[in-house]
């Protein structure tokens, strides 16, 4: 089984995490919403010795990009958007569309695009689950630890929201989520976790 890497990264003045996620023995890392602090997340890739290739953005809102020009300065490497919000970033090269059920590889970590909307049109999550257990899921701004993304800003969907709610309640129990800020009381938990104490998740899945 991969030897994974994984680094959660508390960055900006918003309680944002960024995240640095990848196979450790191959030494390759993605960046997940690269929003604040570009030279904080190259050196901690470079201080752990691993390589930055490729961008996973969650979604497209500022304090999610705003590091993204910096940070492929140091990197140029991929950025995989969902197609709904590629034309939200910035004018740079590399852009790789995303849609539901995409995968892509960082080493050999197999990982998967869910298209979540309802806090913005093209909000996805990734799930590294293919090649390890438990699972993994960046939730960005569709789920948090005890709460869920706002719907009430331009392109939010409440009805949407519920629904992608219900589907990340039907992940396997044991999938840990990493959400895209710190507002909870704990910086990660499980799917399982989650149903019990997050009154969002529990009222989707029983809809």
């Amino acid at each position: 089984m991969t030897q994974l890497f994984i680094r959660q990264l508390a960055v900006g003045p918003m309680q944002n995490f960024a995240y640095l996620v990848g196979d450790a023995q191959a030494k390759k890392v993605a960046v997940v919403d690269p929003g604040w602090d570009a030279d904080t997340i190259f050196a901690e890739a470079k201080g752990a010795g691993v390589e930055i290739v490729a961008v996973l953005i969650t979604h497209t809102h500022f304090d999610h990009i705003k590091a993204i020009e910096k940070l492929l300065n140091h990197a140029p490497v991929p950025v995989y958007v969902h197609r709904l919000e590629v034309g939200q970033l910035p004018r740079i090269s590399n852009i790789v569309t995303t849609d539901e059920g995409t995968t892509m590889t960082i080493g050999s970590l197999t990982v998967r695009c869910h298209h979540t909307p309802g806090h913005s049109p093209g909000c996805q999550c990734f799930d590294v689950g293919a090649v390890r257990e438990p699972p993994l899921l960046f939730t960005g701004d569709t789920l948090f630890i005890d709460a869920c993304g706002r719907t009430d800003l331009p392109g939010s969907d409440p009805n949407a929201m519920h629904r992608s709610l219900k589907r990340l309640a039907h992940f396997p129990p044991e999938t840990i989520v990493y959400p895209g800020h710190d507002y909870g009381p704990t910086p990660t938990a499980t799917i399982g976790e989650q149903l019990k104490t997050n009154s969002f998740l529990r009222e989707a899945a029983g809809s």
